[in-house]
């Protein structure tokens, strides 16, 4: 395998040119349904549509750093993985992104994806510095061997 090939651009997540797309989501302790997501997750929300949520809703608490498979509902990628990036006190930590981006790239190898767009993990609503965030990212990604194609992205 070769090292995981990476490109950092602005934009909108939701409109990568890529075969699935990261959600930096929570533990799935509270029901999706009683959340009001917000960032991302309310971003693939009203542009996807409740499936996603439902079908991560249905694998129970994540274990934080995990990462779960969906659909992506109304979305043209393949599929979305979600990733238990922030704890219960709605805050991300170095080992927290650390894990949320080997097991995303775990879960795009598993289920054949070959390019996926990753937003700046724990920097909206887990409250971690964004430029920390990235060099957490980059630092990450650089020791993984895959050949998945990674972008990633920064709001405009």
């Amino acid at each position: 395998m070769d090292i995981t090939k990476v490109s950092i651009l602005q934009g909108d997540l939701l409109d990568q040119k890529t075969d699935a797309i990261v959600n930096p989501w929570n533990q799935n302790l509270v029901p999706w349904w009683l959340l009001l997501p917000k960032g991302v997750a309310g971003a693939i929300r009203s542009r996807a549509g409740m499936k996603p949520f439902i079908e991560v809703g249905r694998n129970g608490p994540i274990p934080l750093g995990e990462a779960v498979v969906t659909t992506a509902g109304k979305l043209p990628f393949r599929c979305i993985i979600h990733v238990a990036s922030i704890n219960m006190m709605w805050r991300a930590s170095e080992q927290t992104i650390r894990l949320s981006v080997i097991n995303a790239i775990r879960a795009a190898e598993e289920n054949h994806v070959k390019s996926l767009a990753f937003p700046i993990i724990g920097s909206g609503s887990g409250g971690f510095n964004a430029k920390k965030a990235q060099e957490i990212m980059l630092k990450t990604l650089e020791k993984l061997e895959s050949n998945v194609e990674v972008t990633i992205v920064k709001n405009r």
